[in-house]
């Protein structure tokens, strides 16, 4: 016979399912604002003491703490790349955790993939951690 869920520390389904529903949206409106290039936007879905891990150097990327290193990150990647577009070809969360896999364009013809490690607190991003292939 089968035994009940006895693990009191996983909060019900319901619960978990609204908590990546609310994920899911912060992640979905982060990447909107990136998409437009609206680095206000941006960092307005990113908490004071967020942290981004950019893809380079190999083999553990440039980690840039708090709003005003990460916009300062953001405002230079928007300026450098004016054509640059995200699309999120799969985006999957549980709880306050996310995982998008990606592919970026930029510069005509170019593009990157990869994924972003995501975990949201109070509905804004706290951590982006970006792995790039290759």
């Amino acid at each position: 016979m089968p035994q009940p869920d006895t693990d009191i520390s996983r909060p019900p389904a319901p619960t978990r399912d609204a908590q990546a529903r609310a994920t899911l949206t912060a992640v979905e409106r982060f990447n909107d604002a990136m998409n437009h290039h609206d680095v206000d936007a941006a960092m307005a879905l990113m908490t004071d003491d967020c942290l981004f891990e950019n893809t380079s150097p190999a083999p553990d990327g440039t980690p840039f703490r708090g709003q005003v290193a990460v916009r300062a990150y953001w405002a230079e990647l928007f300026r450098s790349t004016p054509d640059a577009h995200f699309e999120a070809e799969e985006v999957f969360a549980t709880g306050d955790r996310c995982t998008v896999r990606w592919r970026y364009s930029f510069n005509g013809t170019r593009h990157v993939r990869g994924v972003d490690v995501i975990r949201v607190r109070d509905g804004k991003i706290a951590e982006k951690l970006a792995y790039v292939k290759g």
